[in-house]
């Protein structure tokens, strides 16, 4: 699939997502104003009724048309205008039962007027199902009075919750439906884009596999029909030259395919540790000997900063010296003029702190967490400028994980990259 059409899905996916989620709360917001236009609609039907049977309780009906007996104050707040006195235990009792026949399953409190105080009077707190509640509630009514009646009474709902989920169960299965396929469809897209890195990725793994593998044969191939030559012997300078070449690309070779052998151990995780006592001052002085002697440690300058005391750490000593080599040799490659190497041992509490400074090209910020990534490289021109399948550094943090450990890079004051190695102290 190509990198336009990548985007392009991506786009159409975002577009999508984001139509349905505008549709979705579109219809969440018409059901909430229907369900809100329900409420008060049966609420006032059902206070209607309790008024009506208030009035007949007394035998003053014939009143009942000559008053407007619903009020709304607010949302969740009624007063209901009576035009008689009140007596609070029919009013209780028509309440529960008007509220069971409309469905308003929500809790309420109510209140009566009384107007020798000019107060509402509050009466109590309901549940739905039941004349009381199985709880103590919280008093939260309001209170508001009315001057255009004399006698009435006020009806509050604290939470009308219970109410709207009722009614907005089928919103929430189509919602919980809708979030299902996001997800796959979100799991489905990144499957494909991280398909398509994997991919890039391979191939460049393979494009450079194949230039550090057909190099040294070329090399080979051409010494091999130089010394076919019987003319070669007439010159033994030139023999022993082309036979140095042959030597040394055999070795390159040798080096290339061990680096693609242990690629699948790697990738089990198939390497045991021997970890033992380390004294690290010692450690780093051996492996920075070692590495000046190797081919691409003759060319820069290292030091080493060590604190006075001895540090002791727990370490398998043949894979963290690996690791002090890739990332050394990193500094080499990765560097534009003569290298310039710091090592540095910092002890912060009980861990020590090793710092690895470089003045390379450095590593932007969004490629520092990608490349310990398997066959990542930073796209910096052609990659076949710098030698490398992308192994190194991979290792580096499989072999850290390992011991426990942890790794990160950040930049210096020379523009390079400096790796910092944080490794527990060994208490003895």
């Amino acid at each position: 699939m190509k990198r336009n059409a990548i985007k392009y899905i991506i786009v159409l996916a975002i577009l999508s997502v984001t139509g349905i989620f505008v549709i979705q709360f579109g219809f969440l917001k018409d059901t909430l104003d229907l369900t809100e236009q329900q409420f008060h609609e049966s609420t006032s039907i059902a206070l209607k009724e309790v008024a009506w049977q208030l009035l007949e309780a007394s035998g003053q009906t014939s009143k009942f048309d000559n008053i407007e007996p619903v009020k709304r104050v607010a949302n969740n707040y009624y007063l209901v205008n009576v035009n008689d006195v009140i007596d609070p235990k029919v009013l209780r009792a028509q309440l529960i039962e008007q509220f069971k026949r409309h469905s308003i399953d929500a809790d309420f409190e109510f209140a009566i007027y009384d107007s020798s105080k000019d107060s509402m009077i509050y009466q109590g707190h309901l549940c739905p199902g039941s004349d009381t509640c199985r709880q103590e509630k919280k008093v939260v009514f309001p209170g508001t009075t009315s001057d255009q009646y004399t006698y009435y009474f006020g009806v509050f709902f604290p939470d009308r919750s219970p109410y709207f989920h009722s009614r907005l169960k089928s919103w929430y299965f189509f919602t919980g439906l809708l979030l299902i396929v996001l997800i796959f469809f979100g799991y489905t897209l990144w499957v494909i884009i991280r398909q398509r890195q994997l991919t890039e990725v391979q191939k460049n793994f393979i494009n450079n596999l194949t230039h550090e593998l057909k190099t040294p044969i070329s090399s080979i191939g051409l010494s091999a029909r130089v010394l076919s030559d019987r003319k070669i012997l007439q010159t033994p300078d030139r023999l022993f030259e082309y036979v140095r070449i042959i030597d040394e690309q055999c070795s390159r070779l040798n080096k290339n395919v061990e680096k693609v052998l242990g690629l699948a151990s790697l990738e089990k995780n198939k390497f045991s540790l021997v970890q033992e006592k380390v004294s690290l001052g010692s450690f780093l002085k051996s492996t920075v000997g070692r590495f000046k002697q190797s081919e691409l440690g003759q060319t820069a300058e290292v030091a080493l900063g060590l604190p006075d005391e001895e540090l002791l750490i727990w370490a398998d000593p043949f894979h963290l010296g690996n690791i002090l080599q890739n990332i050394l040799e990193n500094a080499v490659k990765y560097c534009r003029e003569r290298p310039d190497i710091r090592l540095t041992v910092v002890r912060e509490h009980h861990k020590v702190h090793l710092s690895i400074e470089d003045n390379g090209i450095g590593i932007p910020k969004e490629y520092r967490k990608k490349i310990f990534n398997r066959f990542y490289r930073i796209p910096t021109g052609n990659v076949h400028d710098v030698k490398g399948f992308g192994l190194g550094l991979d290792y580096v943090r499989k072999v850290v994980k390992a011991h426990g450990w942890k790794i990160f890079v950040t930049d210096n004051r020379h523009g390079g990259s400096t790796f910092v190695l944080i490794i527990p102290i060994l208490h003895e």
